[in-house]
Protein backbone atom coordinates (compact mmCIF):
# COMPACT_ATOMS: atom_id res chain seq x y z
CA UNK A 1 0.00 0.00 0.00
CA UNK A 2 2.77 2.17 0.77
CA UNK A 3 3.85 1.93 -2.94
CA UNK A 4 1.02 2.99 -3.97
CA UNK A 5 0.90 5.68 -2.09
CA UNK A 6 4.61 6.98 -3.02
CA UNK A 7 3.63 6.55 -7.47
CA UNK A 8 0.68 8.82 -6.59
CA UNK A 9 2.53 11.14 -4.79
CA UNK A 10 4.50 10.61 -7.49
CA UNK A 11 2.92 11.23 -10.10
CA UNK A 12 0.89 14.51 -8.55
CA UNK A 13 4.10 15.86 -7.85
CA UNK A 14 4.94 15.74 -11.81
CA UNK A 15 1.44 17.03 -13.00
CA UNK A 16 2.11 19.96 -10.35
CA UNK A 17 5.33 20.88 -11.95
CA UNK A 18 3.95 20.60 -15.42
CA UNK A 19 1.02 23.11 -14.65
CA UNK A 20 3.38 25.02 -13.16
CA UNK A 21 5.73 25.25 -16.42
CA UNK A 22 2.42 25.35 -18.43
CA UNK A 23 1.44 28.52 -16.46
CA UNK A 24 4.55 29.96 -16.63
CA UNK A 25 4.66 29.84 -20.66
CA UNK A 26 1.23 31.05 -21.06
CA UNK A 27 1.94 34.45 -18.80
CA UNK A 28 5.05 34.74 -20.58
CA UNK A 29 3.31 34.53 -23.73
CA UNK A 30 0.14 36.94 -22.92
CA UNK A 31 2.76 39.55 -21.81
CA UNK A 32 4.80 39.46 -25.04
CA UNK A 33 2.01 39.48 -26.92
CA UNK A 34 0.68 42.80 -24.33
CA UNK A 35 4.36 44.44 -24.79
CA UNK A 36 3.99 44.18 -28.47
CA UNK A 37 0.55 45.71 -28.69
CA UNK A 38 1.64 48.16 -26.32
CA UNK A 39 4.88 49.01 -28.71
CA UNK A 40 2.03 49.47 -32.08
CA UNK A 41 -0.35 51.68 -30.08
CA UNK A 42 2.30 53.96 -28.74
CA UNK A 43 3.83 54.04 -32.10
CA UNK A 44 1.00 54.63 -34.26
CA UNK A 45 0.04 57.68 -32.39
CA UNK A 46 3.23 59.37 -32.51
CA UNK A 47 2.59 63.20 -33.72
CA UNK A 48 2.87 63.73 -37.31
CA UNK A 49 4.89 66.62 -37.85
CA UNK A 50 2.27 69.58 -38.42
CA UNK A 51 2.70 73.84 -39.45
CA UNK A 52 4.73 75.22 -37.21
CA UNK A 53 7.04 72.47 -36.26
CA UNK A 54 10.60 71.90 -37.30
CA UNK A 55 10.84 69.53 -40.50
CA UNK A 56 12.19 66.08 -40.00
CA UNK A 57 15.94 65.81 -41.03
CA UNK A 58 15.92 63.13 -44.18
CA UNK A 59 19.41 62.49 -45.98
CA UNK A 60 18.36 62.62 -50.29
CA UNK A 61 20.48 59.95 -52.44
CA UNK A 62 19.07 61.52 -55.99
CA UNK A 63 18.35 59.26 -58.71
CA UNK A 64 20.93 59.47 -61.68
CA UNK A 65 20.66 62.54 -63.38
CA UNK A 66 19.11 64.83 -60.96
CA UNK A 67 21.37 66.56 -58.04
CA UNK A 68 21.01 69.66 -55.71
CA UNK A 69 23.50 72.43 -56.46
CA UNK A 70 25.83 69.91 -58.23
CA UNK A 71 25.56 67.46 -55.43
CA UNK A 72 24.17 63.90 -56.11
CA UNK A 73 22.78 63.71 -52.88
CA UNK A 74 22.30 65.94 -50.14
CA UNK A 75 20.36 66.60 -46.25
CA UNK A 76 17.27 68.45 -45.91
CA UNK A 77 18.78 71.04 -43.72
CA UNK A 78 21.40 71.68 -46.33
CA UNK A 79 18.68 73.57 -47.61
CA UNK A 80 18.00 75.88 -44.84
CA UNK A 81 17.41 79.81 -45.87
CA UNK A 82 15.54 78.49 -48.89
CA UNK A 83 11.74 77.56 -49.39
CA UNK A 84 11.47 73.94 -49.70
CA UNK A 85 8.74 72.23 -51.45
CA UNK A 86 9.04 68.45 -50.61
CA UNK A 87 6.46 66.50 -52.32
CA UNK A 88 5.98 62.43 -51.83
CA UNK A 89 5.17 60.48 -54.76
CA UNK A 90 4.83 57.79 -56.72
CA UNK A 91 3.96 56.56 -60.35
CA UNK A 92 1.20 54.32 -59.60
CA UNK A 93 -0.25 57.01 -57.67
CA UNK A 94 -3.54 58.79 -60.04
CA UNK A 95 -3.76 62.00 -58.04
CA UNK A 96 -0.02 62.43 -58.23
CA UNK A 97 -0.13 63.02 -61.92
CA UNK A 98 -2.95 65.86 -61.24
CA UNK A 99 0.02 68.08 -60.10
CA UNK A 100 2.88 66.77 -61.67
CA UNK A 101 2.89 69.27 -64.85
CA UNK A 102 2.25 72.08 -61.91
CA UNK A 103 4.57 71.21 -59.59
CA UNK A 104 7.56 71.63 -62.38
CA UNK A 105 5.73 74.51 -63.67
CA UNK A 106 5.91 76.15 -60.03
CA UNK A 107 9.43 75.08 -59.66
CA UNK A 108 10.94 76.51 -62.93
CA UNK A 109 8.50 79.96 -61.99
CA UNK A 110 11.08 79.96 -58.88
CA UNK A 111 13.84 78.55 -59.37
CA UNK A 112 15.49 81.66 -59.34
CA UNK A 113 14.12 83.14 -56.32
CA UNK A 114 15.43 80.62 -53.26
CA UNK A 115 12.84 77.97 -53.63
CA UNK A 116 13.89 74.45 -53.77
CA UNK A 117 11.94 71.41 -54.79
CA UNK A 118 11.99 68.12 -54.08
CA UNK A 119 9.98 65.06 -54.80
CA UNK A 120 10.28 61.63 -53.14
CA UNK A 121 9.42 58.85 -54.90
CA UNK A 122 7.30 56.71 -52.06
CA UNK A 123 7.84 52.69 -52.10
CA UNK A 124 8.18 52.87 -55.72
CA UNK A 125 10.26 50.93 -58.28
CA UNK A 126 13.20 53.22 -60.18
CA UNK A 127 12.38 52.24 -63.40
CA UNK A 128 8.83 53.33 -63.02
CA UNK A 129 10.17 55.97 -61.36
CA UNK A 130 12.33 57.26 -63.40
CA UNK A 131 9.29 56.58 -66.37
CA UNK A 132 7.15 58.88 -64.65
CA UNK A 133 9.68 61.86 -63.85
CA UNK A 134 10.17 61.80 -67.92
CA UNK A 135 6.79 61.65 -68.67
CA UNK A 136 5.62 64.59 -66.99
CA UNK A 137 9.46 66.27 -68.00
CA UNK A 138 10.84 66.64 -64.33
CA UNK A 139 13.32 68.44 -63.91
CA UNK A 140 13.97 69.17 -59.66
CA UNK A 141 15.69 67.12 -57.79
CA UNK A 142 14.17 63.62 -57.03
CA UNK A 143 14.95 60.39 -54.99
CA UNK A 144 13.50 57.52 -54.00
CA UNK A 145 11.72 56.52 -50.37
CA UNK A 146 12.04 52.99 -51.46
CA UNK A 147 12.57 52.04 -47.60
CA UNK A 148 9.94 54.92 -46.53
CA UNK A 149 12.29 56.21 -44.07
CA UNK A 150 11.16 59.70 -44.81
CA UNK A 151 7.01 59.21 -45.39
CA UNK A 152 7.75 57.05 -41.37
CA UNK A 153 9.43 60.56 -40.55
CA UNK A 154 7.33 62.67 -42.01
CA UNK A 155 4.28 60.31 -41.19
CA UNK A 156 2.65 60.70 -44.47
CA UNK A 157 -1.00 58.89 -44.90
CA UNK A 158 -0.59 58.22 -48.45
CA UNK A 159 0.44 60.33 -51.55
CA UNK A 160 0.77 62.55 -53.16
CA UNK A 161 1.30 64.34 -49.66
CA UNK A 162 3.32 67.77 -49.91
CA UNK A 163 5.10 69.70 -46.86
CA UNK A 164 5.81 73.61 -47.78
CA UNK A 165 9.22 74.15 -45.28
CA UNK A 166 9.92 77.89 -44.29
CA UNK A 167 13.82 79.48 -44.64
CA UNK A 168 14.21 78.14 -40.92
CA UNK A 169 13.33 74.29 -41.46
CA UNK A 170 10.09 74.41 -40.45
CA UNK A 171 6.93 73.01 -41.77
CA UNK A 172 4.73 76.15 -42.50
CA UNK A 173 2.26 73.92 -44.82
CA UNK A 174 1.21 70.52 -44.96
CA UNK A 175 -1.05 69.12 -48.01
CA UNK A 176 -2.87 65.85 -47.78
CA UNK A 177 -4.25 64.93 -51.66
CA UNK A 178 -3.18 67.23 -55.09
CA UNK A 179 -2.06 70.81 -54.04
CA UNK A 180 -3.89 73.55 -56.34
CA UNK A 181 -1.99 76.48 -57.86
CA UNK A 182 -3.47 78.75 -55.95
CA UNK A 183 -2.87 77.50 -52.46
CA UNK A 184 1.17 76.26 -53.88
CA UNK A 185 1.94 80.15 -55.14
CA UNK A 186 0.30 81.78 -52.02
CA UNK A 187 2.19 79.94 -49.45
CA UNK A 188 5.59 80.32 -51.34
CA UNK A 189 4.89 83.86 -51.73
CA UNK A 190 4.15 84.47 -48.30
CA UNK A 191 7.35 82.33 -46.94
CA UNK A 192 9.01 84.35 -49.59
CA UNK A 193 8.37 87.82 -47.98
CA UNK A 194 8.90 86.68 -44.66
Amino acid sequence: MSETVTEVNETDGKKSRSINVLTVIIWAVIIGVLALLGWGLVNSTAPRPEAGEKAPEINLEFFQGYEWQGRPSAKLSDMQGNVVVLNFWASWCRECRVEAELLEQTSRKYADDGVVFLGLAYADVEPKSLAYLREYDITYPNAPDLGTDAADDYEITGVPETFIIDKNGEIAHVQIGPISAAMLDGVIQQLLEQ
